[in-house]
Formats: structure tokens, sequence, C-alpha cells
């Protein structure tokens, strides 16, 4: 019988209790073995004697942390097995590490699950990595093995595969298996990628977030299993529309912390038309060869121009908000100051609106009423509308700077 303890940590109030085993010290460790589960009784005792043998073989001081929101007796065979509890809600797999976080006390983390799909006998290479310098190692199932039938064919061959290609066109990163379900991070990169995601696209945020950041990574080959005899994995439990769902929602992660690079590069490349078409469309129709530019192509300038700048705006502010790239943003905000952003806004707003005031003049001069198509008049609008949108930029970065934490710009 083993005698559990609450820790200081015990945050019994918000649902949270920290369990230890009879005789546990709470020193600090080199590593921390830290893994969600929830009803996992058939495999988690056989999970912690694995662990126990990695660690043995790895010659590495260790913290085994079960987060648990189990029904069943996995909390009581953990205990048992040495391993220390923390019960939570059950509220999802990224809210899981995040109540995880405050009772970790290793410098290296290794995250997985507790359902014998990963051999945390062959902890060493990560601690060898670790070792090396690395902050964010991702296994791969891609460069290590995979047993038969333990991944579905349409996982294997279709979902997997495409999002990593998506996932690393994107962020120009180089890995092969991003949603490998054992990966290792350091206790400082842990608290840089600061986990939002509450479900298990964590671990899309995780990979990219990463990549973002430039941390120093590396890839580890696994052995990746089939479930055992009588355990349902959690994409089988929630049915046919687990997979498909599960690439809705990563490709929503990826996208929405990327949204400020697309939305640069296509804002640039539409701006530049844009301006181009515009400007040189503002003294009245042109002519190359056989191809005649007039009032249509400048208008298609207009759109082009208002989208492209409202897109890098908005790029701007995403890059603002995720606070990945600090560097830059204190730069921004040197550069794109309160008075800065005011005086380009007056600027523009006022050769719009001398341009049009050429056109109202006219129009009043022949008794309201036109008979020419103005170019510069159409200039005059694309300028009053880039005005304002520096305007309402402007006042969005103020309101940024204010609502914004600052370890988080």
């Amino acid at each position: 019988m083993h005698v559990r303890t609450r820790s200081n940590h015990n945050n019994a109030a918000g649902g949270i209790e920290h369990l230890l085993p009879h005789g546990a010290m709470l020193d600090d460790v080199e590593l921390s073995i830290v893994i969600p589960a929830m009803n996992e009784e058939i495999t988690v005792g056989e999970f912690m004697e694995w662990c126990k043998e990695g660690i043995e073989r790895a010659g590495v001081a260790t913290q085994i942390l079960i987060v648990d929101s189990s029904t069943d007796s996995t909390p009581k065979i953990v205990l048992e097995h040495g391993g220390e509890i923390l019960r939570v809600p059950k509220r999802g797999v990224g809210s899981a590490y995040m109540d995880a976080i405050p009772y970790i006390r290793g410098k290296w983390i290794l995250m997985g699950d507790a359902d014998l799909t990963y051999d945390f006998r062959e902890i060493a290479p990560f601690v060898e990595e670790f070792r090396k310098g690395a902050e964010f190692i991702m296994g791969s199932r891609f460069r290590g093995s995979i047993e038969k039938d333990a991944m579905p064919k349409l996982h294997r061959y279709f979902g997997t595969p495409l999002t990593n290609w998506i996932l690393n066109r994107i962020y120009r990163s180089n890995f092969s298996d991003i949603h490998c379900g054992i990966r290792g991070v350091t206790r400082e990169a842990l608290d840089r990628i600061n986990i939002t995601s509450r479900g298990w696209e964590y671990a899309s945020e995780m990979v990219l977030k990463a990549a973002r950041l430039k941390l120093t990574s590396s890839e580890v080959p696994i052995k990746f299993y089939k479930d055992r005899e009588g355990r349902l994995s959690h994409h089988l439990r929630v049915g046919w529309r687990s997979p498909w769902l599960a690439g809705w929602v990563n490709l929503k992660v990826m996208l929405v912390y990327a949204a400020d690079s697309f939305l640069f590069k296509a804002g640039a490349a539409l701006l530049i038309i844009g301006l181009i078409l515009s400007l040189g469309l503002a003294a009245g129709p042109v002519r190359i060869g056989r191809i005649g530019f007039s009032l249509h192509w400048m208008l298609l300038g207009v759109t082009c121009a208002t989208l492209g700048y409202s897109s890098i705006q908005i790029g701007l502010l995403v890059r603002l908000m995720h606070g990945l790239k600090p560097r830059f943003v204190e730069r921004l905000q040197k550069i794109m100051t309160y008075d800065r952003g005011m005086i380009a806004s007056a600027a523009l707003s006022l050769a719009g609106l001398v341009l049009l005031g050429n056109l109202a003049y006219h129009y009043l001069k022949h008794g309201l009423q036109l008979d020419v198509i103005s170019h510069p008049a159409i200039l005059g609008l694309l300028l009053v509308i880039l005005g304002f949108q520096t305007f309402g930029f402007t006042l969005l970065m103020e309101v940024a700077k204010r609502v914004i934490p600052r370890s988080q710009q």
C-alpha cells in the first residue's frame, strides 16, 4: 500500500490535485516525463516499467508526472509504480500540459502517450540530443519503424505526409513527422512556445512555433507500435470523423500562426501591381503596342493596391499579437509611431482630396455634369482610401501597445 500525499502546489479550488507516491522527493531533476492520460489502466502499469527501464539506460535523474483525468484505476496504478499523479479536470490534451507546467521539475521535458505505442524504453537518444544543445526534439516514425497496422493507411500515406509538406513549405522547416506523439522540449523553450491550444492541436502549435522561434531542433527515429488488444485509440473512440477533423484543425493552427507571412507576401505583390497600374494611368490611358490600358485597368490597380495595403497591415497586426517575432515587433514599433502614422495619413488624404477637388471644380463649372473620365480623380480616391487605412492602422497599433502584455510583444 502506497501513501499518497499532497504537494505544496495543491490547487484543489481549481480542480487540480498533485499526488505523490510514498517516499517521493521533490528535488530538481534533469528530465521530466510528462504524460496526459485518461482511462489507460490496460497499459499504464507496463508503461511505467518502460519508463524506468529507459531512465536507467539513459542514466538521467527523472520525474515521471502523469496528468490524469481518468475514471478508472489509472492513477492508483501509477502511484503503485512510483509515478506522480496530477489530477485535473477533462479539458483537452493541450490544457493538460498547461496544467502541468507549475509541477515540472526538470530542465528537459519529454512528452508522449501512456498507451505503449511509443517505446519509452528508448529515451536515451532524446537525452543525448538535449545534452548536445537541442531545444526542441521531434520523434519520427517515418525515420524509425512503424509496426504493421499501427497507423491507418489514410494517416500514413495521405494525411501526415500532406500536412508535413504544408507546414514545411509555410515555415521553411524540415520535419518528417509533425504528428508524432513523442517529443522533447527544454523548459525554457516551452515557456517561449507558450501553448495556447486546449485540444490535441497543441501538437502542431508546438512544432510551428518551434520553427518560427528558430529553436535549435532535431529529430530522433522512434518505433511506433499498434494498440494493445482490448484498447481503442482516442481516434477510434471519436469515430470515422476523427482524422478529417484532426486534419482540419491542424491546418487551421498552421494558417493562424503563419497568417502574417503569407499576408505580407501576397499583400506586397498586390500593392506593387496596384501602384504600378494606378500611377501609370493617372494621367490617362496608355497604349503599349496593341494592348490598351485605360479606366478598367486603373480600377483594377486601385482594387489591388487597396487589398494589398490591407493585407500588409493585417499581417503586421497578427505578428504583433502572436509575439513570435519580438525583434521585428520592436523595430516596427520604433518605425510606426503614432506621430508618423498620423502625418502619413494626413498627407495621403490631403493629396487625394486635392485631386478630387480638381474634379469637383470642373463638375460645378459645367453645371453639375461631367462628360469626361478623370483618371487623376480616381488616383485621388485611392489616396484617400490609403490615408484612411493608415489612420485606422495607426490607432490599432496604439491600442495593441496598451492591450497586449509587454512579454508578448
